[in-house]
């Protein structure tokens, strides 16, 4: 797969930020994984959010991490829920988390393994993918 390959179909793959997610996909667009962390007490979060769910601030910055992580959770899908994924079954989904920001799961792809080589607690990294829709997306690949 290269980087302008798409996983799953273009049509499903364009990101739509608002002005609190806009600066994690402005930073995949530069090809940088970052979450939100709260200035107040250091609790990472993500999806990113206006309020901190752990001391409810609201001040908060982004911050570049590694891409490295681990599998938590994953599941194989074998059923199209759309005619337009049916081209693309069976696909994975994971729950990817990472060690340098404790607390947060990203749902991506595995985008490397085959349904019976993934596992949890399996190390991968991040990888960019440009969809031919224009969407940078954080996909991973094994570690």
């Amino acid at each position: 797969m290269t980087a302008t390959d798409s996983y799953l179909p273009d049509a499903m793959t364009t990101v739509f930020p608002n002005h609190v997610s806009k600066e994690f996909w402005d930073g995949c667009d530069r090809h940088e994984l970052s979450f939100q962390r709260c200035s107040a007490c250091g609790t990472f979060r993500h999806p990113p959010g206006p309020i901190c769910w752990n001391c409810r601030s609201t001040d908060y910055t982004f911050v570049p991490v590694s891409g490295q992580g681990r599998v938590y959770s994953f599941t194989i899908v074998t059923h199209a829920l759309s005619p337009l994924l049916a081209p693309y079954v069976p696909y994975n989904v994971a729950l990817i988390e990472f060690d340098d920001a404790p607390g947060v799961r990203l749902v991506s792809n595995v985008v490397d393994a085959a349904a019976e080589e993934l596992e949890v607690g399996m190390p991968v990294h991040v990888e960019w993918q440009t969809t031919g829709a224009g969407s940078t997306l954080p996909r991973f690949v094994k570690a």
